[in-house]
């Protein structure tokens, strides 16, 4: 296939200085002609293919060129790319200008790779900007399920250490600060849930093919903030002095709800108290402590911190 030859010759050009003609020619199992024939095509793909004159086909090197020409990626690089990019969508200033890259890695890709990629394409819900840390097979597995709506069965270790086999309707794939969860309906229990996915152990091959339901809330990345914020040991409600409708950056944080047309409630879960008094730290409205009252002894506690921190500035600012 010609295509397929084509992104080998790519690959010896990238792995050596210079080649002979004759020496491709023995790689791809073709002729000198078809060599340079294909040279052609790379350097019309703007690849800047450098030719010299010699009695065996002539050498070829692969220079640098003014412009970045398609890439040549192997199956694990094209999903680190397409993870890497759909996760950069999320961050300020980069969003647009990864969507456009993501869009040009797809174009050149083959059709096997751009099919991979797609999973993620389409079921992937980029919900917070930092870095996840997923392995990348089980990513595109898991991924190509959601976009396929095929039945998948897995093993499963729970927050305890508890080992379960489940079968689960894949539907979304969530990303929430380092952690990657699937949203699924879990056909056993009859309900939704969320999966972490370096706790899964997918099982080829998939299942039957589903209907997809409508995810709760219709929101994947707050259905999967809401779980995961139940799960941590210290948890403290706060109402935010906006309506909920306006509460949608701070969804990440855990589960928002509405009290009245002019507030919401919002509940923020963390390892310790201190770790809510940080997030809460980063609110940029009004807002009050609903519980417990333990929260609010930390809140009392940092404001004096950062008041001690303030004070020889307000000093030096006064003399």
């Amino acid at each position: 296939m010609a295509s397929a030859r084509l992104l080998k010759l790519l690959g010896l050009l990238q792995s050596r200085r210079e080649w002979s003609g004759s020496e491709l020619a023995d790689r791809l199992g073709v002729t000198t002609r078809t060599v340079r024939r294909d040279v052609d095509r790379l350097r019309s793909l703007d690849y800047p293919v450098h030719a010299s004159m010699g009695t065996s086909g002539g050498g070829y090197r692969l220079g640098p060129g003014a412009r970045l020409p398609p890439l040549l990626l192997d199956d694990d690089e094209a999903v680190a790319v397409a993870v890497g990019l759909r996760t950069a969508s999320g961050i300020e200033n980069i969003g647009e200008t990864a969507v456009r890259a993501l869009l040009k890695v797809e174009q050149v890709l083959p059709s096997a790779l751009r099919h991979r990629v797609a999973a993620l394409e389409i079921a992937t819900v980029p919900h917070t900007s930092a870095p996840p840390a997923v392995d990348a097979g089980k990513l595109t597995l898991v991924g190509t399920a959601c976009r396929d709506r095929q039945r998948i069965r897995f093993g499963y270790a729970g927050h305890s250490g508890e080992e379960s086999q489940r079968e689960a309707e894949p539907h979304r794939l969530v990303t929430w600060g380092r952690r990657w969860y699937l949203v699924a309906w879990d056909l056993l229990r009859e309900d939704w849930r969320t999966f972490r996915l370096d706790r899964m152990s997918v099982r080829t091959p998939f299942g039957a093919r589903f209907t997809p339901r409508e995810i709760p809330g219709g929101d994947a990345g707050a259905f999967v903030a809401a779980r995961v914020a139940d799960r941590w040991p210290v948890q403290g409600v706060v109402r935010l002095s906006v309506p909920a409708s306006e509460a949608v950056e701070w969804q990440s944080y855990g589960e928002v709800s509405a009290v009245d047309e002019t507030s919401c409630h919002v509940r923020v879960g963390g390892e310790t108290m201190d770790d809510v008094v940080f997030m809460l730290a980063s609110i940029t409205v009004e807002f009050e402590v609903v519980s417990p009252p333990e929260l609010s002894a930390a809140l009392l506690r940092a404001a004096d911190r950062f008041r001690r921190a303030a004070t020889p500035l307000e000093n030096f600012s006064g003399s």
